[in-house]
Protein backbone atom coordinates (compact mmCIF):
# COMPACT_ATOMS: atom_id res chain seq x y z
CA UNK A 1 0.00 0.00 0.00
CA UNK A 2 1.42 3.33 -1.27
CA UNK A 3 1.40 6.50 0.62
CA UNK A 4 2.54 8.69 -1.53
CA UNK A 5 3.32 9.74 -5.66
CA UNK A 6 -0.39 11.47 -5.50
CA UNK A 7 -0.72 13.29 -8.50
CA UNK A 8 -2.03 16.76 -8.92
CA UNK A 9 -5.62 14.92 -10.39
CA UNK A 10 -5.41 12.66 -7.20
CA UNK A 11 -5.58 16.02 -4.67
CA UNK A 12 -8.50 17.99 -7.23
CA UNK A 13 -10.37 14.24 -6.67
CA UNK A 14 -9.93 14.19 -2.60
CA UNK A 15 -10.38 17.62 -2.14
CA UNK A 16 -13.59 17.31 -4.48
CA UNK A 17 -14.58 14.52 -1.93
CA UNK A 18 -13.85 16.04 1.01
CA UNK A 19 -16.56 19.02 0.01
CA UNK A 20 -19.07 16.22 -0.75
CA UNK A 21 -18.44 14.40 2.90
CA UNK A 22 -19.51 17.90 4.15
CA UNK A 23 -22.95 17.66 3.05
CA UNK A 24 -22.81 15.36 6.41
CA UNK A 25 -21.74 17.73 8.47
CA UNK A 26 -24.93 18.15 10.32
CA UNK A 27 -27.08 14.41 10.52
CA UNK A 28 -24.14 11.75 10.09
CA UNK A 29 -24.02 11.09 14.39
CA UNK A 30 -22.12 9.15 15.69
CA UNK A 31 -20.86 7.98 12.29
CA UNK A 32 -18.08 9.90 10.81
CA UNK A 33 -18.55 12.41 7.77
CA UNK A 34 -17.37 10.65 4.43
CA UNK A 35 -17.30 11.20 0.83
CA UNK A 36 -16.71 9.39 -1.61
CA UNK A 37 -15.55 10.48 -5.62
CA UNK A 38 -15.34 7.63 -8.44
CA UNK A 39 -13.36 8.56 -11.19
CA UNK A 40 -12.67 6.63 -14.71
CA UNK A 41 -10.47 8.14 -17.42
CA UNK A 42 -9.99 11.69 -15.91
CA UNK A 43 -14.29 11.99 -15.54
CA UNK A 44 -16.42 11.87 -12.63
CA UNK A 45 -18.59 9.26 -13.09
CA UNK A 46 -20.01 8.75 -9.20
CA UNK A 47 -20.27 10.38 -6.16
CA UNK A 48 -21.79 9.83 -2.78
CA UNK A 49 -21.77 10.97 0.94
CA UNK A 50 -22.74 9.63 4.52
CA UNK A 51 -26.30 11.32 5.14
CA UNK A 52 -27.39 9.62 8.59
CA UNK A 53 -26.17 6.89 10.48
CA UNK A 54 -27.98 3.13 9.53
CA UNK A 55 -28.51 4.29 5.74
CA UNK A 56 -25.72 4.21 3.13
CA UNK A 57 -21.87 5.27 3.49
CA UNK A 58 -20.49 7.78 0.97
CA UNK A 59 -18.99 4.41 -0.74
CA UNK A 60 -21.88 2.64 -1.56
CA UNK A 61 -23.68 5.69 -2.07
CA UNK A 62 -20.76 6.84 -5.38
CA UNK A 63 -21.40 3.15 -6.78
CA UNK A 64 -25.08 3.87 -6.95
CA UNK A 65 -24.39 7.19 -8.87
CA UNK A 66 -21.70 5.86 -11.56
CA UNK A 67 -23.90 2.47 -11.92
CA UNK A 68 -22.17 0.50 -14.86
CA UNK A 69 -19.63 3.08 -14.62
CA UNK A 70 -18.04 2.13 -11.89
CA UNK A 71 -16.00 -0.72 -12.94
CA UNK A 72 -12.07 -0.24 -13.24
CA UNK A 73 -13.01 3.47 -11.55
CA UNK A 74 -10.57 5.08 -8.79
CA UNK A 75 -12.35 5.76 -5.99
CA UNK A 76 -11.31 8.70 -4.03
CA UNK A 77 -13.05 8.34 -0.10
CA UNK A 78 -12.32 10.29 2.58
CA UNK A 79 -11.81 7.85 5.15
CA UNK A 80 -10.56 4.11 4.80
CA UNK A 81 -13.61 1.87 3.76
CA UNK A 82 -15.38 -0.39 6.60
CA UNK A 83 -14.69 -4.03 6.47
CA UNK A 84 -16.78 -4.94 9.30
CA UNK A 85 -20.53 -5.90 9.29
CA UNK A 86 -22.55 -2.91 11.43
CA UNK A 87 -26.07 -1.73 10.89
CA UNK A 88 -24.56 -1.49 7.02
CA UNK A 89 -22.94 -4.17 4.73
CA UNK A 90 -19.36 -3.66 4.95
CA UNK A 91 -17.95 -0.98 2.13
CA UNK A 92 -14.81 -3.23 0.84
CA UNK A 93 -17.00 -5.84 -0.62
CA UNK A 94 -19.23 -3.49 -2.30
CA UNK A 95 -16.08 -1.72 -4.18
CA UNK A 96 -14.76 -5.35 -4.34
CA UNK A 97 -18.03 -6.71 -6.45
CA UNK A 98 -18.90 -3.20 -8.30
CA UNK A 99 -15.14 -3.92 -9.79
CA UNK A 100 -12.60 -0.67 -8.63
CA UNK A 101 -9.50 -0.74 -9.88
CA UNK A 102 -8.24 1.79 -7.33
CA UNK A 103 -8.80 3.00 -3.91
CA UNK A 104 -7.28 6.17 -2.60
CA UNK A 105 -8.19 7.04 1.55
CA UNK A 106 -7.51 10.42 2.85
CA UNK A 107 -6.71 8.59 6.21
CA UNK A 108 -7.02 5.42 7.73
CA UNK A 109 -10.34 4.58 10.16
CA UNK A 110 -9.34 5.71 13.90
CA UNK A 111 -11.83 2.46 14.85
CA UNK A 112 -9.82 -0.01 16.20
CA UNK A 113 -12.19 -2.11 14.25
CA UNK A 114 -10.36 -1.19 11.59
CA UNK A 115 -6.42 -0.50 11.83
CA UNK A 116 -6.40 -0.56 8.44
CA UNK A 117 -7.73 -3.66 7.55
CA UNK A 118 -9.80 -2.41 5.07
CA UNK A 119 -7.18 -1.30 3.07
CA UNK A 120 -5.73 -4.52 3.00
CA UNK A 121 -9.11 -6.11 2.63
CA UNK A 122 -9.10 -4.29 -1.06
CA UNK A 123 -5.27 -5.33 -1.23
CA UNK A 124 -5.72 -8.44 -1.23
CA UNK A 125 -8.71 -8.91 -3.87
CA UNK A 126 -6.22 -7.04 -5.98
CA UNK A 127 -7.29 -3.46 -5.83
CA UNK A 128 -4.00 -1.00 -6.02
CA UNK A 129 -4.61 0.90 -2.48
CA UNK A 130 -2.98 4.36 -1.65
CA UNK A 131 -3.68 6.07 2.00
CA UNK A 132 -2.55 9.40 3.20
CA UNK A 133 -4.12 12.16 0.31
CA UNK A 134 -5.21 15.17 1.89
CA UNK A 135 -4.75 13.42 5.92
CA UNK A 136 -4.94 16.74 7.74
CA UNK A 137 -7.81 17.53 6.40
CA UNK A 138 -9.67 14.47 6.79
CA UNK A 139 -9.02 14.78 10.38
CA UNK A 140 -10.02 18.05 10.76
CA UNK A 141 -13.21 17.03 8.95
CA UNK A 142 -13.86 14.58 11.83
CA UNK A 143 -12.17 15.56 14.40
CA UNK A 144 -14.25 14.69 17.46
CA UNK A 145 -14.99 10.54 15.92
CA UNK A 146 -10.98 10.17 16.17
CA UNK A 147 -10.58 11.60 19.24
CA UNK A 148 -13.51 9.55 20.53
CA UNK A 149 -11.90 6.47 18.80
CA UNK A 150 -8.52 7.00 19.81
CA UNK A 151 -9.60 7.72 23.77
CA UNK A 152 -13.15 7.17 24.33
CA UNK A 153 -13.85 10.77 24.97
CA UNK A 154 -15.78 13.21 22.77
CA UNK A 155 -13.92 16.09 21.82
CA UNK A 156 -15.23 19.26 23.56
CA UNK A 157 -15.41 22.63 22.36
CA UNK A 158 -16.42 25.93 24.74
CA UNK A 159 -17.86 28.98 23.43
CA UNK A 160 -17.55 32.43 25.10
CA UNK A 161 -18.51 35.69 24.31
CA UNK A 162 -16.82 38.62 25.81
CA UNK A 163 -15.99 42.51 25.60
CA UNK A 164 -12.53 44.06 24.39
CA UNK A 165 -12.19 44.13 28.59
CA UNK A 166 -12.78 40.54 28.97
CA UNK A 167 -16.27 40.64 30.37
CA UNK A 168 -19.26 38.30 29.70
CA UNK A 169 -21.90 40.03 31.48
CA UNK A 170 -22.93 42.90 33.32
CA UNK A 171 -22.96 42.26 37.06
CA UNK A 172 -26.76 42.41 37.15
CA UNK A 173 -26.11 39.10 34.97
CA UNK A 174 -27.36 41.09 31.62
CA UNK A 175 -25.89 39.22 28.79
CA UNK A 176 -28.11 40.25 25.81
CA UNK A 177 -26.52 40.88 23.90
CA UNK A 178 -22.27 41.05 23.67
CA UNK A 179 -21.67 39.89 20.42
CA UNK A 180 -23.95 40.74 16.93
CA UNK A 181 -25.93 38.65 14.99
CA UNK A 182 -23.65 37.46 12.73
CA UNK A 183 -21.66 35.75 15.44
CA UNK A 184 -24.68 34.32 17.12
CA UNK A 185 -25.57 32.70 13.73
CA UNK A 186 -22.34 31.19 13.56
CA UNK A 187 -23.24 29.84 16.85
CA UNK A 188 -25.72 28.19 15.51
CA UNK A 189 -23.40 26.25 13.05
CA UNK A 190 -21.17 25.20 15.50
CA UNK A 191 -24.25 23.82 17.66
CA UNK A 192 -25.80 22.07 14.48
CA UNK A 193 -22.24 20.13 13.59
CA UNK A 194 -22.06 19.17 17.42
CA UNK A 195 -23.29 15.92 19.32
CA UNK A 196 -24.66 17.93 22.16
CA UNK A 197 -24.56 20.76 23.70
CA UNK A 198 -23.26 20.97 27.31
CA UNK A 199 -24.22 23.82 30.37
CA UNK A 200 -24.38 23.94 34.24
CA UNK A 201 -27.31 24.38 36.20
CA UNK A 202 -26.68 27.90 36.96
CA UNK A 203 -26.88 28.96 33.56
CA UNK A 204 -30.57 26.62 33.03
CA UNK A 205 -31.19 28.76 36.42
CA UNK A 206 -30.19 32.12 35.10
CA UNK A 207 -31.20 32.21 31.49
CA UNK A 208 -33.71 29.44 30.85
CA UNK A 209 -31.86 28.44 27.57
CA UNK A 210 -33.72 25.83 24.85
CA UNK A 211 -29.69 25.17 23.31
CA UNK A 212 -31.62 23.95 20.41
CA UNK A 213 -30.10 24.60 16.55
CA UNK A 214 -31.59 27.52 14.63
CA UNK A 215 -30.64 27.88 11.49
CA UNK A 216 -32.19 30.50 9.22
CA UNK A 217 -29.73 29.70 5.98
CA UNK A 218 -31.65 27.03 4.16
CA UNK A 219 -30.11 24.34 6.06
CA UNK A 220 -33.07 21.94 6.93
CA UNK A 221 -31.04 18.49 7.14
CA UNK A 222 -29.73 19.05 10.89
CA UNK A 223 -29.81 16.20 13.48
CA UNK A 224 -30.75 17.99 17.00
CA UNK A 225 -28.21 18.01 19.44
CA UNK A 226 -28.55 16.19 22.33
CA UNK A 227 -28.97 18.86 25.49
CA UNK A 228 -26.73 17.78 28.57
CA UNK A 229 -27.17 19.62 31.77
CA UNK A 230 -24.78 19.29 34.90
CA UNK A 231 -26.73 19.65 38.28
CA UNK A 232 -24.90 17.74 40.88
CA UNK A 233 -27.40 18.68 43.28
CA UNK A 234 -30.51 18.32 40.63
CA UNK A 235 -31.90 21.93 40.96
CA UNK A 236 -32.97 22.21 37.51
CA UNK A 237 -37.12 23.21 37.09
CA UNK A 238 -39.01 21.14 36.09
CA UNK A 239 -40.29 23.99 33.66
CA UNK A 240 -37.09 24.66 32.08
CA UNK A 241 -37.50 25.30 28.11
CA UNK A 242 -34.52 23.16 27.79
CA UNK A 243 -36.24 19.77 27.67
CA UNK A 244 -39.13 21.18 25.06
CA UNK A 245 -37.07 21.37 22.28
CA UNK A 246 -37.28 17.93 19.59
CA UNK A 247 -34.38 15.57 20.85
CA UNK A 248 -33.09 13.91 24.16
CA UNK A 249 -32.25 16.44 27.29
CA UNK A 250 -29.85 14.85 30.10
CA UNK A 251 -29.02 15.54 33.39
CA UNK A 252 -26.20 14.72 34.78
CA UNK A 253 -26.24 14.62 38.73
CA UNK A 254 -24.27 13.24 41.44
CA UNK A 255 -27.22 12.66 44.02
CA UNK A 256 -29.72 10.12 43.72
CA UNK A 257 -33.37 11.60 44.94
CA UNK A 258 -36.47 9.75 43.45
CA UNK A 259 -39.27 12.31 44.41
CA UNK A 260 -37.02 14.61 42.35
CA UNK A 261 -35.77 12.55 39.49
CA UNK A 262 -39.46 11.42 38.98
CA UNK A 263 -40.58 14.77 38.95
CA UNK A 264 -37.63 16.15 36.14
CA UNK A 265 -38.39 12.26 34.36
CA UNK A 266 -42.14 13.07 34.11
CA UNK A 267 -41.23 16.69 32.50
CA UNK A 268 -38.90 14.90 29.67
CA UNK A 269 -35.36 14.27 31.18
CA UNK A 270 -32.95 11.63 31.28
CA UNK A 271 -31.41 11.39 34.68
CA UNK A 272 -27.96 9.64 34.72
CA UNK A 273 -26.40 9.71 38.24
CA UNK A 274 -22.74 9.67 38.08
CA UNK A 275 -19.58 9.75 40.75
CA UNK A 276 -18.46 12.80 42.84
CA UNK A 277 -15.13 14.76 42.84
CA UNK A 278 -13.28 15.42 46.55
CA UNK A 279 -15.65 18.60 46.32
CA UNK A 280 -19.19 16.86 46.12
CA UNK A 281 -20.11 18.06 42.61
CA UNK A 282 -20.02 15.90 39.44
CA UNK A 283 -16.52 14.27 38.96
CA UNK A 284 -15.68 16.47 35.13
CA UNK A 285 -13.78 13.06 34.13
CA UNK A 286 -16.85 10.56 34.76
CA UNK A 287 -18.46 13.13 32.56
CA UNK A 288 -16.43 13.00 29.58
CA UNK A 289 -16.23 9.39 30.04
CA UNK A 290 -19.99 9.02 29.87
CA UNK A 291 -20.64 11.66 27.03
CA UNK A 292 -18.31 8.90 24.95
CA UNK A 293 -20.01 5.78 25.54
CA UNK A 294 -23.09 7.70 24.47
CA UNK A 295 -21.30 8.24 21.37
CA UNK A 296 -21.15 11.67 21.47
CA UNK A 297 -18.07 13.11 18.85
CA UNK A 298 -18.57 16.37 19.36
CA UNK A 299 -19.67 18.07 22.58
CA UNK A 300 -20.55 21.79 22.44
CA UNK A 301 -20.13 23.79 26.14
CA UNK A 302 -22.40 27.06 26.29
CA UNK A 303 -21.89 27.62 30.23
CA UNK A 304 -20.77 30.19 32.42
CA UNK A 305 -17.80 31.03 35.17
CA UNK A 306 -18.07 28.27 37.41
CA UNK A 307 -18.53 25.48 34.32
CA UNK A 308 -15.96 26.70 32.44
CA UNK A 309 -13.12 27.81 34.94
CA UNK A 310 -13.66 24.13 36.48
CA UNK A 311 -12.88 22.74 32.78
CA UNK A 312 -10.33 25.17 32.19
CA UNK A 313 -8.29 23.73 35.58
CA UNK A 314 -8.62 20.50 34.77
CA UNK A 315 -7.59 21.00 30.97
CA UNK A 316 -10.61 19.21 29.22
CA UNK A 317 -11.27 21.40 26.37
CA UNK A 318 -9.87 20.72 23.51
CA UNK A 319 -10.95 24.08 21.66
CA UNK A 320 -12.10 27.00 23.21
CA UNK A 321 -14.26 29.42 21.17
CA UNK A 322 -14.27 32.79 21.43
CA UNK A 323 -16.40 35.84 20.39
CA UNK A 324 -14.89 39.11 20.96
CA UNK A 325 -16.84 42.13 20.84
CA UNK A 326 -15.88 45.79 19.95
CA UNK A 327 -17.59 47.24 23.62
CA UNK A 328 -16.43 47.58 27.24
CA UNK A 329 -18.52 46.69 29.95
CA UNK A 330 -15.77 47.50 33.06
CA UNK A 331 -14.36 46.35 35.47
CA UNK A 332 -18.06 45.73 38.06
CA UNK A 333 -19.03 43.53 34.69
CA UNK A 334 -18.62 39.40 35.40
CA UNK A 335 -15.54 37.49 33.64
CA UNK A 336 -14.59 34.60 31.33
CA UNK A 337 -13.72 32.09 34.69
CA UNK A 338 -13.69 31.70 38.03
CA UNK A 339 -10.42 30.39 38.81
CA UNK A 340 -8.59 30.55 42.55
CA UNK A 341 -6.12 33.53 42.91
CA UNK A 342 -2.70 32.58 41.03
CA UNK A 343 0.00 33.06 42.73
CA UNK A 344 2.63 33.09 40.28
CA UNK A 345 2.66 33.66 36.56
CA UNK A 346 3.94 30.16 36.39
CA UNK A 347 0.71 28.90 37.46
CA UNK A 348 -0.97 30.90 34.43
CA UNK A 349 -3.26 28.64 31.85
CA UNK A 350 -1.40 28.91 28.21
CA UNK A 351 -3.36 28.27 25.06
CA UNK A 352 -2.13 28.09 21.90
CA UNK A 353 -4.30 30.49 18.86
CA UNK A 354 -5.31 28.55 16.13
CA UNK A 355 -7.47 31.23 14.03
CA UNK A 356 -8.54 34.78 14.17
CA UNK A 357 -11.29 35.19 11.94
CA UNK A 358 -13.65 38.32 11.62
CA UNK A 359 -17.51 38.01 12.01
CA UNK A 360 -19.28 40.89 11.40
CA UNK A 361 -17.90 43.49 13.43
CA UNK A 362 -16.50 40.76 16.15
CA UNK A 363 -13.41 38.45 16.12
CA UNK A 364 -13.68 34.98 16.70
CA UNK A 365 -10.85 33.35 17.99
CA UNK A 366 -9.78 29.56 18.23
CA UNK A 367 -7.36 28.25 20.69
CA UNK A 368 -6.48 24.76 21.81
CA UNK A 369 -5.40 23.34 24.86
CA UNK A 370 -1.74 22.72 25.30
CA UNK A 371 -1.39 19.43 26.76
CA UNK A 372 1.21 18.90 29.70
Amino acid sequence: MSTHEFTREDSIHMARALHVAERGLYTTDPNPRVGCVLVKQGRIVGEGWHRWAGEDHAEVAALRSAGNDAEGATAYVTLEPCCHHGRTPPCTQALIRAGIARVVAAMRDPDPRMAGNGLKALAAAGIATQCGLLAADAEALNAGFCKRMRSGRPLLRSKLAMSLDGRTALASGESKWITGEPSRRDVQRWRARSSAIMTGVETVLADDPQLNVRLDDGQDAVLQPVRVILDSALRTPGAARIAAPPGRAIILTAVSQADRQAVLSAAGFEIQTLKTGHDGRLDLASVLDYLGRCEFNEVWVEAGPVLNGALLRENLVDEWIIYLAPCILGNEARGLFRLPSLKRMADRHPLQLLDVRQIGSDLRLRYRRIDG
